[in-house]
C-alpha cells in the first residue's frame, strides 16, 4: 500500500503533468464493478522529466493509464532518430499490474529544437490466438508540450 502512496505522490507533484479524465460509455455505465474502484484508477496521467532537455538528453517518462488498459504508446516528433525518414516515432511502454509505467527515451542528437507535443495513448490489447490477429482498442488519451533546446557541449561539465 505505500508504494501505492508514493507512486501517486510522485504523479501528483508533478510540474508539467497531464490528467484526462474518462468519459463514461452507456456499457460502462451499466457496469456495477467498476463503482468499487479507487477514482484515482479511473485517470490518465503522465510526467516528463526534465521539463526543457537538450538535444541528446535522456527523457524520463512516468505514466498511470486506467485499470483496464494494458500498455500506453507515446509519440512526438522529438523522439526521431538519426538517419530515419519519420519525424513521428511512437514509443511502447508496457504497464504493471497497478497501471502504472516508466520509460526512458532519448531525444536525439539530430532531433530539430523547439516546441514539441508528447502524446500518450492508453490501449487494451488483446490476441486472438488461433490466427494470431491483434486487437487494439484506444482507452484514453493525454498530451503535454515539450520545449528542446539546442544541444551544447556544456551542460556536461
Amino acid at each position: 500500500m505505500r508504494s501505492i502512496t508514493r507512486a501517486t505522490a510522485a504523479l501528483a507533484l508533478a510540474a508539467p503533468l497531464a490528467v484526462v479524465s474518462l468519459t463514461a460509455s452507456p456499457a460502462a455505465a451499466t457496469d456495477d464493478s467498476d463503482d468499487d474502484q479507487p477514482k484515482w484508477r479511473k485517470l490518465t496521467s503522465f510526467r516528463i522529466s526534465p521539463e526543457a532537455p537538450h538535444q541528446n538528453d535522456v527523457l524520463r517518462v512516468l505514466l498511470h493509464c486506467p485499470a483496464e488498459a494494458n500498455h500506453a504508446i507515446l509519440g512526438s516528433t522529438a523522439f526521431m532518430l538519426k538517419g530515419s525518414w519519420r519525424r513521428y516515432r511512437e514509443v511502447g511502454v508496457g504497464l504493471t499490474s497497478r497501471s502504472f509505467g516508466r520509460r526512458a527515451v532519448i531525444i536525439s542528437r539530430y532531433a530539430p529544437p523547439g516546441d514539441h507535443e508528447v502524446r500518450m495513448k492508453c490501449v487494451k490489447v488483446s490476441i486472438h490466438k488461433p490466427s494470431g490477429l491483434r486487437k487494439v482498442k484506444v482507452l484514453s488519451r493525454a498530451a503535454l508540450p515539450l520545449v528542446v533546446r539546442e544541444f551544447h557541449i556544456g551542460q556536461y561539465f
